[in-house]
């Protein structure tokens, strides 16, 4: 195998640089160079299985070496994948078995130094050649941009169908719908359809302060995808993925322009897994 190295600057911090590389649909963004309609099934950890797939369910299975937040992300590649399922070793899959892909974040004075390599089967050099400064420019110009969508996750081994069912159903919706110990979800509306409406009431437990999240449902598939619009008109997505018998749940959002974009994140990602722990517990 041969290692090829890329390298691009980009006008940003490398806190936003890793998200435009790693949310959801920042990834989905820039690897249409490689594939249109490519994704991943993970839970992000470090250690952990990650299947990088087309839309027809083939690609490869690899592992996350290192997931170092804003510094480093690493994978190694192992085996191929046919309609959403690991295939045997074959001869092909063997000369490049082990191969490594690896992205280093480096700021200075505000500037983010991208450097991603890859090592490939030489017989693949062009392809790569022409594809990887394509899709790195992408990056700079989504990290560079005005963010657009943001993404947190969970991984549980508890049933598909409970887990839909917790997340959906109004009795289950207060136990875990509240950012920390100090606010609590004293009641929920859900009426899980298309042009169906939700009403969550967070409340601060003190009764100091109260607000209702509502909204709209654009897109209902049952154990699959959940689509609404806030009422404030920014859209939201929550996709329900099977991986290694685990049920990996990713909420996508709009941020709003109040607070800081890690103040949300750190938010939506608290409620999250405030679900988890309701769920297994």
């Amino acid at each position: 195998m041969k290692k090829l190295t890329f390298t691009i600057n980009i006008n940003a911090p490398k806190e936003k640089v890793w998200y435009a590389l790693w949310d959801d649909e920042n990834y989905k963004n820039w690897t249409t160079v490689f594939c249109e309609g490519s994704f991943t099934l993970s839970d992000w950890k470090e250690g952990s299985k990650i299947y990088f797939l087309g839309p027809d369910g083939s690609g490869m299975n690899s592992k996350i070496d290192i997931q170092k937040p804003f510094d480093t992300m690493s994978f190694t590649h192992h085996g191929e994948v046919k309609e959403f399922k690991e295939q045997p070793e074959t001869e092909m899959t063997k000369s490049w078995a082990g191969s490594e892909e690896r992205y280093d974040l480096v700021e200075h004075n505000g500037i983010t130094t991208l450097t991603a390599s890859v090592d490939i089967v030489e017989s693949h050099e062009d392809f790569f050649n022409n594809s990887f400064p394509k899709a790195i420019q992408k990056v700079k110009e989504i990290a560079e941009g005005e963010t657009k969508t943001m993404s947190v996750r969970i991984s549980t081994t508890e049933p598909l169908e409970k887990a839909w069912s917790y997340y959906t159903q109004p009795e289950h919706i207060t136990q875990w719908c509240s950012p920390s110990d100090d606010w609590h979800c004293p009641k929920a509306v859900n009426d899980l359809k298309v042009n169906g409406t939700f009403s969550k009431t967070m409340a601060s437990k003190d009764g100091k302060m109260s607000f209702d999240f509502a909204g709209t449902y654009l897109e209902i598939v049952p154990m699959k995808k959940i689509r609404y619009v806030i009422a404030d008109g920014r859209n939201v997505s929550v996709t329900f993925e099977m991986m290694d018998g685990n049920v990996i749940i990713t909420e996508n959002f709009e941020p709003e322009n109040e607070n800081s974009l890690e103040m949300q994140r750190s938010g939506w990602q608290a409620i999250l897994e405030n679900f988890k722990k309701h769920l297994e517990n």
